[in-house]
């Protein structure tokens, strides 16, 4: 797991990289747009001497119509009990018809996320960002324990699919995926860097959300 937490993780983001987020915002683009319109409107010789100002005026409407960037995810605030709750839900549903190797996986999940906890009081109270912490624990890990359990243990421990791998074997190859990125969110965390927290959230969702149905695997035949 990822231990590094360079800097402050409460201090807000270098300037240079608040200079580069705003470059290519859509405020910035929508801006940049109009006011190179006033300047064709000025060398067409519409504008006059006044034409400084209104190149000026023109940026100005347009970083100000322009809404915020906001994150794409869930608002909620974060329930730490939830987390907890449901990730010792997830322990005790491993101990049922897993072997001692996936159980480790998940109890190594499991303190992954409670190690996080402590760090998210830097970020505001229902924080977008953060949503993918809460829906890890609460959905997607839950979510694709349950989707192996519903198979018979026969048909998940030596049924091969589609590439030639079992539901055990795939449900193996899933925790890893998630194990893996919650180091990434740590790091992120750590670095207070939302938008690798939105790009990870976003990862999660179309690969454990609601619609993927948790672990993906072929209807049985």
């Amino acid at each position: 797991m990822a231990t590094s937490s360079p800097g402050d993780p409460s201090s807000p983001l270098k300037p240079s990289r608040r200079v580069l987020d705003y470059l290519g915002s859509g405020k910035n683009i929508v801006a940049s747009a109009l006011a190179l319109g006033g300047l064709g409107l000025h060398f067409a010789g519409l504008l006059g001497g006044v034409w400084p100002a209104v190149v000026v005026a023109l940026y100005v409407i347009g970083a100000l119509v322009v809404p915020s960037r906001r994150p794409v995810g869930v608002t909620a605030n974060l329930d730490v009990g939830e987390i907890r709750k449901a990730l010792d839900g997830a322990v005790r549903m491993s101990r049922s018809r897993m072997p001692p190797d996936i159980q480790a996986k998940i109890a190594e999940i499991r303190q992954e996320v409670l190690d996080l906890l402590p760090s998210l009081s830097a970020f505001p109270a229902g924080s977008q960002d953060l949503y993918v912490i809460q829906r890890t624990a609460t959905d997607y890990l839950p979510s694709t324990l349950r989707a192996y359990l519903a198979l018979p243990e026969s048909y998940a421990t030596t049924r091969v699919l589609q590439g030639g791998k079992t539901p055990q074997q795939l449900l193996r190859e899933q925790l890893q995926l998630l194990d893996e990125k919650l180091d990434e969110i740590t790091d992120a965390v750590h670095q207070h860097d939302t938008d690798r927290l939105l790009a990870n959230g976003r990862f999660l969702e179309e690969r454990f959300g609601k619609d993927s149905g948790g672990l993906s695997l072929p209807p049985q035949q």
